[in-house]
């Protein structure tokens, strides 16, 4: 059973970095790797949401709100996948979530990242 735990979540200033990262167990390395890899966020009264993806050829995605702030890598022999947000904004609170998608898709718990002065 695969399972995530995402860390790295904080408060921050506005314009400030934090990076997330995210932890895979239970699965092999290669399965893994040929899998995707996404970050989502839910703020509180909102849908969860796409922050970025990452495919197993290393192709990323990004919602429009976060392209040129926030870079998502992956790093297959240590099976984590991390967030490196930049000039965060009020507007990027919210909870963060770590998704596998594997053939049955997989989610961590969360880790809370708070953007406020």
């Amino acid at each position: 059973q695969v399972q995530l735990v995402e860390s790295g979540g904080g408060l921050v200033q506005p314009g400030g970095s934090l990076r997330l990262s995210c932890a895979a167990s239970g699965i092999s390395r290669i399965s893994f790797s040929i899998n995707g890899m996404a970050w989502y966020r839910q703020a509180p009264g909102k849908q969860r949401e796409l922050v970025a993806g990452i495919g197993s050829s290393g192709s990323t995605k990004y919602a429009d709100s976060v392209k040129g702030r926030f870079t998502i890598s992956r790093d297959n022999a240590k099976t984590t996948v991390d967030l490196q947000m930049n000039s965060l904004k009020p507007e990027d609170t919210a909870v963060y979530y770590c998704k596998w998608e594997g053939p049955v898709n997989a989610w961590g718990r969360g880790t809370q990242v708070t953007v406020s002065s």
